[in-house]
């Protein structure tokens, strides 16, 4: 079996992320464990954020079937839904930080990133949830480039690299974040 240079480019960039992702989180794992944590819930949004990527998965799904039987129609409006749903995704995470800002906790002061009144659970949280988003981004260009093929033409049963490969990509995402969620979850 032999995977076309492109799909393998994918590939190869999930692998890295999952590296990164792996050092994060055992690095989380590890300061956790010299003390000085704040232990506190995490941000409402987070769950909304949950079902947003889960969603989103979905409406990409229907683009690809949709694609394999050259129904343009039902991509385009998948490909839009799973814009708009990535989209909601990444306000939920900028909202998961308004309401960290928010939390007043023993000090008084909310989670933040860095300075004076932080801690490195909350710094943790950030960084976690930052790299996230900015994969999703990236994603969401993969995403939009499909659509833009898809409303060239050129996207169909005989032409699916680019829809199998935003694909692989999308879904991992989706699959990345519920890892992320369940982890911070269990250890937060």
């Amino acid at each position: 079996y032999i995977v076309h240079p492109k799909k393998f480019l994918v590939w190869l960039f999930i692998a890295s992320i999952v590296m990164l992702f792996g050092a994060m989180t055992s690095a989380y794992i590890v300061r956790k464990g010299e003390g000085n944590w704040l232990a506190f819930d995490l941000p409402q949004a987070f769950n909304y954020s949950t079902v947003l990527i889960m969603l989103s998965s979905i409406s990409y799904h229907f683009s690809y079937l949709a694609a394999k039987v050259d129904n343009l129609k039902n991509v385009k409006i998948g490909l839009i839904a799973t814009l708009i749903l990535g989209v909601g995704f990444l306000y939920a995470q900028y909202y998961s930080w308004v309401e960290l800002v928010s939390y007043k906790g023993m000090n008084g002061f909310g989670i933040v990133f860095g300075g004076k009144y932080s801690n490195p659970s909350g710094s943790f949280l950030y960084v976690i949830s930052g790299l996230h988003g900015f994969h999703i981004i990236t994603g969401l260009a993969f995403v939009l480039s499909v659509l833009i093929l898809a409303i060239k033409g050129k996207v169909g049963s005989q032409t699916m690299l680019w829809v199998e490969s935003c694909s692989t990509y999308w879904h991992f995402l989706g699959g990345l974040w519920i890892y992320l969620y369940i982890f911070l979850l269990l250890n937060h």
